[in-house]
């Protein structure tokens, strides 16, 4: 296994990390600011803007997630192709 596939299995270990996939999954982009609303507002969570930063950084480096400055605003976007590759290694083999 190597570090990339370490870097996502760790991403995934995390439940809120998975709940900010989950909702960046539902649209193509999202800032920073809607993102922690609605982990806020939809699920409940007592969460810092500081520890969701500190969440993207883990699924920034894992290439889940891409961030970047428009205007004055930090958009982000899912990336699901590592996960792809990931799966489609062992389904494939599984066959």
């Amino acid at each position: 296994m190597n570090e990339d596939n370490n870097a996502i299995f760790h991403a995934l270990a995390d439940s809120t990390r998975r709940l900010m996939l989950d909702e960046l999954s539902e649209r193509k982009e999202m800032t920073l600011y809607e993102l922690s609303a609605r982990l806020i507002m939809k699920h409940h969570l007592s969460i810092s803007r500081q520890a969701i930063a500190k969440h993207l950084s883990v699924l920034e480096e894992a290439g889940l997630v891409q961030s970047e400055k428009k205007g004055k605003y930090r958009v982000l976007v899912f990336h699901n192709e590592p996960l792809k590759h990931l799966l489609k290694r062992w389904i494939e083999e599984g066959q």
